[in-house]
């Protein structure tokens, strides 16, 4: 049994500490607070699930393990966190070879998935809050939704507590470092936590406290609206599944009409670096303005829908779009699991798993996918469904 340190209480460092806890080992969980904590990304109140990932059948194949995974998470805390309302990618052009929603299409029937495919005669009898005359085909994934993140988020935390998980509400400095072993973390009081493992889930945070990875992450500001629209009844899951609109090349997504009465729609783009804590972390009116430009063309009936809430959610990003889960090969017992690109959260069921694996030693075939990979240069790859005007 190892003594493990998690930083961070997101859904990587949660869903870590209670897998290791429930390995055998001892694990204390450091998060700054409050848990869960404003500002982190897992903070929300939704983040979509798909399996629809372009050509990459890895991250295809961990998201359909996940989903029935949430469905039991449904069961287990007797609640409804996973919405399975469907996720609805529609393009504005007729779907052809290498894009996103041709590709994901493909890997989505070759797998025996549940999908339609729509255009826009489906799309206006069925789909009425769009613009059917401005998207002209895609499909439905009928086995995809979405989870309410920051209710998922406050579930786990209080399981983590149940199993026996030792949780503190401080503020990381520093490793605790000699002869190139990590042997604790220090934090801002002075205060030091022994451990044999330091596990860092520290989300965009990361490249902040650990300056060394800022070669290897970035942390990059999205755009998220919560807007009430004056038509609610055409924004039920039944008529506006969670969608993607013409996602990778304009970076809109959004889901439908929350608990809270809003429809929250969101952009997966490059975004703007900055710190977590930055005076920059708010919505520019360019970014405002933009919205409302996608909004008239998409959606038109909510092209004039009032903004009830607005913030930026921080991505941790890597170069290549693809998690970091791996042990650091230059300091002995350190463990950093971060690198979400914005497209982490619905795969929260399973890792857990695969973060435990890689403290452990364990073999798993995606531990060589998010391995420590310093000779990854920027602007070669992105995940499949984000919008990137450089790539």
């Amino acid at each position: 049994m190892a003594s493990v340190i998690v930083v961070g209480a997101g859904i990587n460092g949660v869903t870590a500490a209670i897998e290791l806890k429930e390995r055998g080992h001892k694990v204390v969980l450091v998060d700054p607070g409050p848990l869960p904590h404003p500002l982190a990304a897992s903070t929300d109140i939704s983040k979509a699930v798909r399996t629809a990932y372009g050509a990459d059948e890895e991250y295809a194949a961990l998201a359909e393990r996940a989903i029935p995974l949430w469905r039991e998470w449904n069961l287990d805390f007797e609640t409804e966190l996973y919405h399975e309302v469907g996720f609805l990618f529609l393009r504005e052009r007729q779907m052809q070879p290498d894009d996103f929603e041709f590709e994901s299409l493909r890997v989505l029937e070759k797998h025996g998935r549940k999908v339609e495919r729509i255009d826009s005669a489906k799309l206006r009898d069925r789909f009425p809050a769009w613009n059917a005359q401005g998207y002209h085909d895609g499909f439905l994934e009928q086995q995809a939704g979405y989870v309410e993140s920051g209710r998922v988020v406050a579930l786990l935390i209080d399981r983590a507590k149940e199993l026996g998980v030792e949780l503190h509400e401080c503020k990381f400095a520093t490793l605790d470092e000699g002869d190139g072993r990590v042997e604790g973390i220090v934090l801002d009081n002075g205060q030091r936590f022994p451990g044999d493992l330091v596990l860092m889930a520290a989300g965009a945070w990361t490249p902040y406290i650990l300056p060394f990875t800022r070669e290897f992450f970035r942390a990059t500001g999205q755009p998220v609206f919560h807007l009430r629209p004056r038509q609610p009844e055409l924004f039920t899951p039944e008529r506006f599944p969670v969608f993607g609109a013409d996602i990778s090349t304009t970076g809109y997504y959004g889901f439908p009409l929350s608990r809270e009465g809003v429809v929250k729609i969101a952009n997966h783009g490059p975004g703007r670096e900055m710190s977590p804590e930055s005076a920059e972390r708010a919505v520019t009116p360019q970014e405002e303005k933009d919205l409302r430009e996608f909004l008239s063309w998409t959606f038109p009936t909510l092209a004039d829908a009032p903004i009830v809430y607005k913030r930026i959610c921080l991505y941790c990003d890597t170069h290549d779009g693809h998690f970091w889960i791996a042990p650091d090969p230059e300091r002995i017992g350190l463990i950093v699991a971060t690198g979400d690109s914005g497209h982490g959260f619905k795969f929260a069921p399973v890792l857990g798993e695969i973060i435990a694996d890689a403290a452990e030693g364990k073999s798993n075939p995606l531990l060589e996918k998010f391995r420590w990979r310093p000779e990854i240069q920027a602007g070669q790859q992105k995940e499949a469904a984000r919008f990137n005007p450089d790539l």
